[in-house]
Order: C-alpha cells, then sequence, then structure tokens
C-alpha cells in the first residue's frame, strides 16, 4: 500500500482538530444541561433525574417527562448555553490578564543574564560593596537601598533592583524619550546621599523642576544660568579664574573654550591651537593679577596692551610672556588672524548678562567648587545646545567642581563620603569636556560618580574623537543603552558584545519507510541589530564589567512612591519658570522712555 500523501495527512488533521473542538464545547455543555434541568426540575416540583447528561442535551423530555415545553428551554438549553458562555468569557478575561501580568516573563530573551549573572550588581553585593567603600555605614545596623548605589532599573522579568556601586562610572546611551530623564537622571538626583552636579539644556517639565524643592529640603540649591533658560534671578557667581593660576589650570579653562567652539576634528589645526594658546596666556596673568576674566576681552581687542606681558614676568612666569611677546610682535596678519580666533572663542563674555555670572556681584553669594563637595548642595547648570562661549562656562564649572572633588577625596583618605553624583545630561551639547574620557580611569576610586547621557554613540565621537570616545566607552564599569539605537553599526557591535547562544534545531524527513526527525545545536545571535534597534521604551540593556549584558525594566519616577507630590511641585516650578519668561517678554513703561 502506498504511503498516506501529505495532502491526505492533512485532512486527517483538520478533521482530528474539529472533532476535538466539538467535544470541548458538547462535553461541558451536557454536564450543565443535565445538572440545569435537574435544578429546574426541583424547582418546579418534579424529581431528580438520574446522571445522563447526553440525554439531557439531546432529549431532554425523556429525563424529566412530567415537565412543560418551557421549563425544559429554559432548563436545559438557554441556561446552560448562558453559563458555558459566560464561563467562557470569564477564563478568556483571566487568560488576557495572565497574558499581560506575564508580559515581562514572556520578553524574556535566552542567553541575557539571569540574577546569579548579575548579582555583583544586586541588593545583597551591593550594600557590602557600600559598607567597604563608605566608612559612614560601616557601623550601620540597616542601610537604606539609597544609600548602596545609584537604580538602573529592576532585572527584566523579575522585581529585583540592579544598581551601580558608587565606585562605577557610567555611560547611557539613550535617544530623546526614550527615558534617560525620567528613569536615570530624575531617581538618582532624588536618591543622591550625597552633593550632585546636573549640567541640561532645558528646565520647564526636565530634571531641573522635578528635583528643584526635594533637592532644597536637604541642601542650597545653586543654579548657573547664564542663557535664562529658567529665567531665574541670578542668585550666584563663579570664578572661572580660580583655579587658572597655574599653567594647567589656565589651559585647561582656555580647552572648554576651544571644545565649545569646534568639534574634535578641528581643534589641532594651526589658528585653533594658536588662538586657545592665546587664551591661556592671558587667563593666566589675569587670574595672577586677579581680575575678572572680562578683562581678558580688553587685552584680545588691543594686542598691544603690555599689562599681561607685565603680569607673568612680575610672577615668574618670564617663559609664557616671552611667548606672549613673539605672538603680538610677530606678521600683523598673523597675529590678528590669532587674536581673531581668540577672540570668537570667548566672544560670549562679551554679553553683559552672561558675563555678571562669572565676575564678583555685590551681596550675591560666591559659589566656591571647594566647598560644595563637602556639602549635600546641588549644582544645576543650564545651557541652551550650540551656546559657544556661554557653554564653556558650564564645562569650566562642571570640571571645577570635579577637580575639586578629587582634590577633597585626596585630603580624606583617597574617596568621598558621601559620594558626590555628576549627572552630565546632553554632555556632547553643553558640557564638552575635552578629557572626560581620561578622567572616567580614576573619578570612580575618589568617589565621584559621573552618568554621562548622550543620544548616540556617534555624538560622543564628534565631540571627543573616535579615540576618545572608545577610550570613556571602555573607562565605563557601567554603560547603559535605552531605545532609539538607529546606528547599524553601533546595533551590530552591541550584539556582538551580548555574544552567541546555542539553539536546538528539528528537521524532519519523510521516506517511503516513514517519518524521521533529527535535532542539531547551531549558534544564532542573543539579541541581533534588529532587535536592539527596536527596543521597546521603558526597557534597557546593562553592560557591566565583567558580567553577562543584562536587560532591565526601567523605573520612571512617576511611578514610584510619592510621585504626586514630585509632580506638584515640577509643575509649579513649570509655571514658575513661564510666568517669569512671559514678564521679560512684556514691555514695562520704562521701555518706552519718560512719559511726555
Amino acid at each position: 500500500m502506498p504511503p498516506a500523501s501529505p495532502r491526505s495527512n492533512d485532512g486527517y488533521d483538520i478533521a482530528f482538530r474539529v472533532l476535538l473542538g466539538i467535544g470541548a464545547v458538547v462535553t461541558p455543555l451536557s454536564q450543565l444541561a443535565w445538572l440545569c434541568g435537574n435544578i429546574t426540575a426541583r424547582l418546579t416540583g418534579h424529581p431528580w433525574a438520574p446522571y445522563q447528561p447526553v440525554t439531557a442535551l439531546l432529549h431532554p423530555a425523556l429525563l424529566w417527562p412530567h415537565a412543560g415545553p418551557t421549563a425544559l428551554l429554559l432548563g436545559a438549553r438557554i441556561v446552560p448555553v448562558a453559563v458555558l458562555l459566560a464561563l467562557g468569557a470569564v477564563a478568556g478575561l483571566l487568560w488576557s490578564r495572565h497574558q499581560s501580568s506575564g508580559a515581562s516573563r514572556k520578553k524574556k530573551i535566552p542567553g541575557m543574564a539571569k540574577p546569579k549573572d548579575v548579582e555583583p550588581l544586586m541588593a545583597k553585593a551591593i550594600t557590602v560593596k557600600a559598607r567597604s567603600l563608605r566608612p559612614s555605614l560601616k557601623a550601620a545596623k540597616h542601610i537604606a537601598a539609597r544609600d548602596t548605589g545609584v537604580l538602573l532599573g529592576n532585572l527584566q522579568g523579575t522585581r529585583r533592583e540592579v544598581r551601580m556601586g558608587y565606585e562605577d562610572v557610567a555611560v547611557a546611551i539613550m535617544a530623546p524619550r526614550s527615558g534617560k530623564t525620567t528613569s536615570l537622571a530624575i531617581p538618582s538626583i532624588l536618591a543622591a546621599p550625597g552633593p550632585v552636579l546636573l549640567t541640561s539644556n532645558k528646565a520647564a517639565g526636565d530634571a531641573y523642576t522635578a528635583t528643584l524643592d526635594a533637592r532644597a529640603a536637604v541642601g542650597r540649591v545653586w543654579s548657573m544660568d547664564p542663557q535664562q533658560i529658567a529665567h531665574a534671578a541670578r542668585e550666584m557667581w563663579w570664578n572661572p579664574l580660580a583655579g587658572a593660576k597655574t599653567l594647567d589650570g589656565a589651559g585647561r579653562l582656555a580647552g572648554h573654550f576651544l571644545a565649545a567652539s569646534v568639534d574634535a576634528s578641528q581643534q589641532g589645526d594651526f589658528w585653533s591651537k594658536a588662538g586657545s594658546n592665546i587664551l591661556s596666556q592671558l587667563f593666566l596673568a589675569a587670574a595672577l593679577d586677579e581680575r575678572p576674566i572680562t578683562d581678558v576681552m580688553q587685552w584680545l581687542a588691543f594686542p598691544a596692551d603690555r599689562a599681561p606681558l607685565d603680569v607673568l614676568r612680575d610672577h615668574g612666569f618670564t617663559a609664557v610672556a616671552a611667548q606672549l611677546k613673539g605672538t603680538v610682535e610677530g606678521p600683523p596678519e598673523t597675529r590678528d588672524g590669532i587674536y581673531e580666533t581668540a577672540r570668537q572663542y570667548a566672544a560670549a563674555l562679551l554679553d553683559s548678562e552672561i558675563a555678571a555670572w562669572v565676575t564678583p556681584q555685590k551681596d550675591i553669594a560666591e559659589f566656591r567648587p571647594s566647598q560644595f563637595v563637602t556639602s549635600t548642595d546641588t549644582l544645576y547648570l543650564l545651557s541652551k545646545d550650540g551656546g559657544g562661549g556661554a557653554s564653556a562656562l558650564i564645562a569650566a564649572c562642571a570640571d571645577s567642581v570635579m577637580r575639586a572633588a578629587t582634590t577633597q577625596a585626596e585630603r580624606v583618605g583617597g574617596r568621598l563620603d558621601p559620594p558626590m553624583l555628576a549627572i552630565l545630561d546632553e554632555a556632547a551639547n553643553v558640557c564638552k569636556i575635552s578629557d572626560l574620557p581620561d578622567l572616567y580611569s580614576h573619578l570612580g576610586s575618589r568617589g565621584i560618580i559621573p552618568i554621562t547621557i548622550l543620544q548616540s554613540y556617534r555624538q560622543g565621537q564628534k565631540v571627543w574623537g573616535d579615540a576618545g570616545m572608545d577610550a570613556m566607552w571602555s573607562a565605563s564599569t557601567v554603560k547603559v543603552i535605552g531605545a532609539g539605537i538607529d546606528d547599524p553599526d553601533f546595533a551590530d557591535k552591541l550584539s556582538r558584545l551580548i555574544g552567541d547562544h546555542d539553539v536546538e534545531t528539528s528537521s524532519v524527513s519523510r521516506s517511503e519507510s516513514g517519518k524521521s526527525t533529527s535535532v542539531s545545536m547551531r549558534q544564532e545571535r542573543i539579541l541581533p541589530a534588529d532587535a536592539i534597534r527596536a527596543l521597546p521604551k521603558g526597557t534597557a540593556l546593562c553592560f557591566a564589567t565583567g558580567m553577562r549584558a543584562a536587560m532591565l525594566d526601567l523605573r520612571p519616577w512617576y511611578l514610584e512612591p510619592g510621585a504626586a507630590d514630585l509632580s506638584a511641585a515640577s509643575a509649579c516650578a513649570s509655571e514658575g519658570i513661564t510666568a517669569r519668561a512671559i514678564a521679560k517678554a512684556t514691555p514695562q513703561p520704562s521701555d518706552f522712555g519718560p512719559a511726555a
């Protein structure tokens, strides 16, 4: 006899499934018909019939001959069908809820980290580490979770928190509206046990308004807003020349103006380097003579002014003075080009509103980084994208705070306790610290915890170059990758870092002797590039040094306890910004001159 054809086998399968479906409906329906029919019979004064469910379904009159047709129709037909439909609806609802509540379990990806793979980032291990890192916690009987590390999220499919310790340094690459602010920046700031530094290009409805009141309750709030993003009154000033009394310090300050004006690929040309050198020499002279930084703009306008030369010589910087003199007395076209380049870099200092934030102000407190790093204060550094010299001042202030924190850590045994958190949001736009990749190699060991937040890997390459961004990526002990990765090369790099896993493959073959099944193993990417690109919002990949890549469920602040109070405070702060902006835009009587 010839073997059955695939078509006939498919017919048998369909018939079997149809019969199975009919049985799945008829069986419970017949049971309900017998039960409901008997209940109806008793209610109408008739005896209980023997157990014959099929007869109850097909010929109810045989079981209850004395019952009327209406009672039989209701008890053995309508009620059983209604009950079966209701039970089906309830079962469907329960199944739907089960599927919904188990969605995170369904999204688990084979090969990604399990709890044991990221145990050093879990509660028990991270608490032990916190005791060893922070002397103030060694004798504590109970340590709050916020004192152990920065919450990154929950390990996907579980309620187990994943935290980076207070010796880790992190880079977060997350596209706009992927949770970088709501799930990383804001929760970190709210839970920080020590001083907090935040850079941002937004105020209303962002980390600034969401955390302003909460941080004011634990320490003083400092806001540096030279471009009036928050439209707040100026209540502080900072002296950028305080750390420029050495050639290295002056060079770092000039480097911030250079980085804010040109990309990394252009910083090596003659004019850029020469303009930066002139700035550093003039910054050094102004700092040594305790002048305001705005005097540098006067010297740039008049290269023949001998005041900076005399200051440098009087303080023993004769070689620097000789270089400055050589530039001033060089060919006029070269000198003018160099000075014009330097003027462009520092052009923001010509704006009196911006300059007021970095020059002495009467009756306004001076922000001192050395005092800030030993407090529980908060510093908000706000600047617009492409802010040029204004963003240079933001980067310089952030750099001075981290350098002051490093100095303080060395004075107290090597590490700050409590640690300082530096959230460098929009770092590639408003906080271009040229040697930030190099700083990453030691900041964590000092109790200074930077989290640099970028929108893409290429954004970092544009600011720090390929080598610099690679160095920062390699030095980061924690890397968080959120939704919105559209760079195919970077997505493929991440896919390769996550690795492969074994996949069981079954193959079926048919022959005259029958059907045979074989099983083989093959290697497959755990998370291919297209899956990384399609990461849903609310999830993130976490790469921690020495551990498997983990998938995280993010924890936005507005879903946490106390969110209602924070939302109200944020809305109030945002309304204040709006009101101040409207007041500034509304013409005042004085704007039109004296009345006739």
